[in-house]
């Protein structure tokens, strides 16, 4: 794979899969443009990245839950490289939340995680459209795997999915495909994030692994892999899809133990 003269526009960038995503497309030669809200973590990555590609990528300071942010994004990438090739939507947003809590908690998660996306994809697409470019959306196997004290984050990534499937089917005439990365657990601090103390994060990752058919946490390479696949050459007959990285744990336990 190579993505040699190609833009590549990475949200959530600063760390975890995102920053993983980036490192991978240097190696590629990709020219990046990546989108963060910490700075500081944010510049580390795009020193990485250079490192890897001798390419300085573009750092964008936002928040894809501010409207005026999206916008913001689009017009620095187009003003720095002219196009953009392939979108990856990777920022998101965890909250430990149930029915009975405020629903002000479902508010902030879907503000990044639904509308955030929606507005950004909006306003890339008649720039993809013009390259024929891709979109890759980090999903998650909550989408389809219920987890009360997990809902609102849970609904938002079953609308996610949702979008992949309408917006593949709307893009597909325009040669534009669109497709989703779904992964179980994966080895990040999203919990910390969260608020989950480093002791109860290490403990719901250990009591999620017993839990996993291959009895393995996905690291970010694992997932970072599929999303440079899916954006690829490789996949340009793939659209509309959903592309479990889970090690498994969809297909929950066996009924019966032989």
């Amino acid at each position: 794979m190579d993505f040699k003269g190609k833009v590549v526009l990475i949200t959530g960038a600063s760390s975890g899969i995102g920053a993983c995503c980036a490192l991978n497309f240097a190696k590629l030669s990709a020219k990046l443009a990546l989108v963060g809200r910490n700075e500081k973590k944010l510049k580390e990555i795009i020193d990485h990245c250079e490192n890897e590609s001798g390419d300085k990528p573009l750092k964008i300071i936002a928040d894809i839950s501010i409207e005026d942010d999206n916008k913001r994004i689009i017009t620095e990438t187009i003003n720095f490289f002219g196009k953009i090739d392939v979108l990856i939507n990777n920022a998101g947003m965890l909250l430990m939340a149930g029915l009975m809590d405020d629903i002000t908690n479902y508010d902030r998660i879907s503000a990044t995680n639904i509308r955030g996306t929606y507005l950004l994809t909006q306003q890339a697409v008649p720039h993809l459209i013009k390259t024929k470019g891709n979109i890759v959306i980090v999903s998650s196997i909550l989408s389809s795997v219920p987890m009360p004290a997990l809902m609102p984050y849970c609904m938002t990534k079953a609308a996610l999915d949702m979008f992949t499937k309408c917006v593949a089917l709307e893009m597909a005439p325009k040669g534009v495909r669109v497709n989703s990365v779904n992964p179980g657990p994966v080895a990040t601090n999203l919990f910390m994030a969260a608020g989950i103390s480093d002791d109860l994060n290490k403990g719901l990752y250990e009591s999620m692994k017993e839990s996993i058919p291959l009895r393995k946490i996905a690291t970010v390479e694992d997932i970072a892999n599929m999303v440079v696949f899916l954006a690829s050459d490789s996949a340009s007959c793939i659209t509309g899809s959903f592309h479990v990285v889970d090690s498994g744990l969809h297909l929950g336990d066996p009924i019966i133990h032989v």
